[in-house]
Formats: structure tokens, sequence, C-alpha cells
């Protein structure tokens, strides 16, 4: 299954599979997403594998949410992966 993003004003719902092989349709949909919005929030509930390319990419929205004051909220039970490395960066 390929990557699918939806949004609704500034919520957006990924489902499938996010890797390295379509990491630049999350990228392009994310690249300018904090000079439109103050905040945004992302359902992961839909997505069934992400790698470690996918993981880089939420850390760089994180961290770019971070840069610019900006409010990311990740919800849903989706790929444990992205919790995973998100509570060992907070532990660490």
């Amino acid at each position: 299954m390929d990557l699918k993003i939806t949004n609704y004003n500034n919520f957006y719902s990924l489902k499938g599979i996010l890797n390295r092989n379509n990491i630049h349709i999350f990228q392009n949909e994310f690249k300018y997403i904090f000079d439109k919005a103050n905040d945004i929030i992302i359902n992961i509930e839909g997505v069934e594998f992400i790698d470690r390319h996918g993981v880089n990419a939420f850390v760089k929205l994180h961290n770019d949410s971070i840069l610019k004051n900006k409010k990311l909220a990740i919800i849903g039970l989706g790929c444990k992966d992205l919790y995973d490395h998100f509570k060992s960066e907070t532990a660490a």
C-alpha cells in the first residue's frame, strides 16, 4: 500500500506505508506547513509501517515546529516505531 495524506483545515490523516520510496510525498505536503499554520494535528492511525526515513521525517517536522514556535500533535495508535523514537528521546 502506498501513502495517502488527506487533510481538513489543520488536521491531517496518513494512511498506508511511509518509507524511503514515498517520503517525498510526506516532505512535499509538510514542507511549508508552519508558514501557513500555527498548529497542526497529524493522525497516524492508518499508518501500517514506517521505516527510519519516515521517522526522521517526523523528527524534522517536530524540530521545525519547535524552531518556529508552532504546535504539532501526532495522534492515533499507528506505528509503534514512531512512538518508541519520541519516547526514547524524551527519556534521554
